[in-house]
Formats: structure tokens, sequence, C-alpha cells
């Protein structure tokens, strides 16, 4: 019986790897994870990935397939409290049915080192299989001591042929669209599985949101290409402040910049913009990459860059993006030589390592009589006594 208050993407979950969509690489026929399952041999493991690649799910179907008791909390909400509610249960089940416990940690990246402490001695002597899913990096983010003692599986976002399989099974098996009779033709189901950015959860909740939406049309209920943009298109796109994707982007941005690739710098500057970067940040960042990337070959670089930023800080948007997308371009587009990059970190090196040598006497001042008698300042040539003043 379908579960009708329960959000589509919930009632949409699947129970079995059979019909889990996406993350061929890791559940493959030949991938160490597969095998491991049909030989319901169980591991500790972080699952890493973006949102709605199928972590939970796949955490649940993992203890299907092996008959495991699962405990499910989230690190945003729980703390050592129910770390340790959670170890009892596993103790009580291991004593009374002798089964394997699963602890599902979503969002494990939230948990500080005090609290990943607290469950690492019941994973090292086996109270609980520690499964942990994440959207941050977990070399980052986890405890060495934890990573050493759990496998890393990343995830990837779902292509569009995996969307569209999810949101076929949906459209075809779920009670409550079967029974309003929801139609979305072929080119409009491709469209809103593009919009849904790889996130299977998304594209679910796109659907729902649709099918209230949904046109009268006959026997039926249509979906047009309109309604899918004016749903998937109002939220920002996958980005997030400080974490992984943000620095991607960054880097995708300075490299594009950096390989003279203008299409690509300005499609990552849009990108940034529209996940919700500050654009001072990118004004900075932009005037960094003026003075590492192209330095002296154009010094009109560094210049654009700081007029860009001024004018964003002026004028605020769109103005002031308009003027970044200006600067992006033009160092896109700029001659490029990172000599004053290397002189400088060379410099710093030799700063570093060698002795702090005293300032020659003839380069320094001698303001005072017995500055002169000690010899400050002797045998200085004046360079514009010279011809070409050298």
């Amino acid at each position: 019986m379908t579960l009708s208050y329960q959000p589509l993407a919930a009632r949409m979950r699947p129970d079995s790897i059979e019909h889990y969509v996406g993350q061929e690489h890791i559940l493959g026929k030949d991938c160490p994870l597969s095998k491991a399952l049909e030989a319901g041999h169980l591991h500790s493991m972080i699952l890493w990935g973006p949102p709605g690649t199928g972590k939970t799910t796949l955490a649940y179907i993992i203890a299907n397939s092996v008959d495991a008791h699962f405990i499910s909390i989230s690190a945003v909400l729980s703390g050592v409290k129910e770390i340790r509610g959670a170890i009892e249960q596993a103790r009580q089940q291991a004593s009374l049915s002798n089964r394997k416990t699963i602890l599902f940690v979503d969002e494990v990246h939230r948990f500080n080192k005090s609290q990943q402490d607290a469950f690492l001695p019941f994973v090292e002597d086996g109270t609980v299989v520690f499964i942990g899913a994440t959207t941050e990096n977990p070399s980052f983010e986890l405890n060495n001591a934890l990573l050493s003692r759990a496998r890393v599986y990343t995830l990837k976002s779902l292509n569009t042929e995996d969307i569209k399989q999810v949101l076929i099974k949906a459209l075809a098996t779920d009670e409550v669209l079967v029974n309003r009779r929801l139609f979305i033709a072929a080119e409009n189901l491709e469209l809103l599985a593009m919009l849904s950015d790889g996130d299977a959860r998304r594209a679910l909740n796109f659907l729902e949101i649709l099918a209230d939406l949904a046109e009268t049309d006959g026997q039926k209920k249509s979906v047009s290409d309109k309604m899918i943009y004016a749903v998937a298109t109002q939220g920002a796109r996958r980005f997030d402040k400080g974490g992984d994707i943000f620095y991607e982007q960054i880097s995708a941005l300075h490299k594009s910049v950096r390989g003279s690739a203008v299409d690509a710098a300005l499609y990552w500057l849009g990108r940034m913009l529209d996940g919700g970067c500050d654009p001072v940040y990118i004004a900075r960042r932009l005037t960094r990459m003026a003075s590492e990337d192209i330095g002296n070959a154009d010094p009109r670089a560094l210049q654009l860059a700081l007029n860009a930023w001024d004018v964003q800080e002026r004028l605020g948007s769109p103005e002031g993006e308009l003027a970044l997308a200006q600067a992006v371009l033009y160092l896109a587009s700029a001659p490029k030589s990172n000599a004053v990059y290397k002189a400088f970190n060379a410099m710093k090196h030799d700063v570093k390592s060698l002795p702090s040598y005293e300032v020659p006497l003839h380069l320094r001042n001698a303001p005072t009589k017995l500055l002169k008698e000690l010899g400050f300042g002797k045998e200085y040539q004046y360079a514009h006594d010279f011809d070409n003043a050298f």
C-alpha cells in the first residue's frame, strides 16, 4: 500500500540493488562492493557524493541485503547521547538475535572530533558496522582514525538517462501519480531530467509539484515545458558556500582563465553567481589571477580587475556582475606570464631559508657624521649620473 502522505522521493526509494539506479562504477558486476554484498560480507564505509545520488538509499539496501539491523542517526540532530543509545541497541540485537547492526550516520562530516571518537571503539570491536554519508571531502572532514577503518566510495551525480529512468518508473508505478493520470511528453521528460542537475531527489520533488500544477487534457493531466521551466529553474543550481563544490568551481574558473579558455571562464563565472557566491569574493580572486597568471605580460589586467571590483562594490547587481564578466573575458584573453609569481615565491623561500644578511654599507643612508665615518653610503653610485641612468 502506498503511503500517500510521504513525499514522492520517499515512496520511490528502492529496496534492492536491482532497482537502484546509477553508480555502476561501484556496483557493477566485478566491483568490490557488489562482490562483498553478494557474499554477505559487511565492512565499514563512507559514501561520499553530491545530494540526491542515493547515499541513504544505498545504506538501506546494504542493510536489507545482509539482513542487518539498521540504525540511522543524523549528525545534524544527534550527539554523543544518541550514539550511546545506538550502541546499546546494537548490543541488544547481538545478544538477542545474533544480528549485525549497521549504524548509518547521515551528514557525518558535521560530527566534531569528540563525537567521531565516541563511536570509533565500537567500530573497531565489531559492535556496529559503520556507514557514513557525506557531501564533503572525507579526507578533510573526518578523523584519520575513522578514515583508516572505513572504505570510501565516491558516488557521482546521476546522468540525464538515469534521472529519466527514475521519473518513468515513478509515473508508471506510484499509485498517487497513476491515479492522477499524469502525462509528460518524451521531450518534456528529457527537459525535466536535464534540469534536475543530477539529483534524483530533486527530480522527484519537481515531479510531485508538477503533478499539482498539471492541466486537465481529456482523460489525463498534462505537463507543459513552460510549467517545467517555472518549477525547475526557480532555485539555485548546485553550489555550497565553503564546501567542495565551491572550491571546485573557483578552481575551474581560475584554471580556465589561466588556460585562456574564454567561454569556459565565462561559464564558471555564471555558475558561481547563479549559485549565490559573493561577487566581491570573485572580484578578489580575479585580482589574484591578474597578478599570478598575467603579471607584467599585460599590466592593464590588474587595473581592470580592480576596476571591476570597484564597480561591484559601488553599484552591486547586475551592473557589478557585468563588470566582473568583462574582467573575466579580458583576463582569459590576455597574454600570460607567471614570472612575477615564480620570482616572488623564490624570494620568499630565500628569505626564510638563508641567513639574515645585513644591508651592505654602500646602500645605507648616512644622515649623521658618525655614520659617514663608519662608511655608511660610501662608494654608492647614483644611477642618474650615468648614461641611461644605469
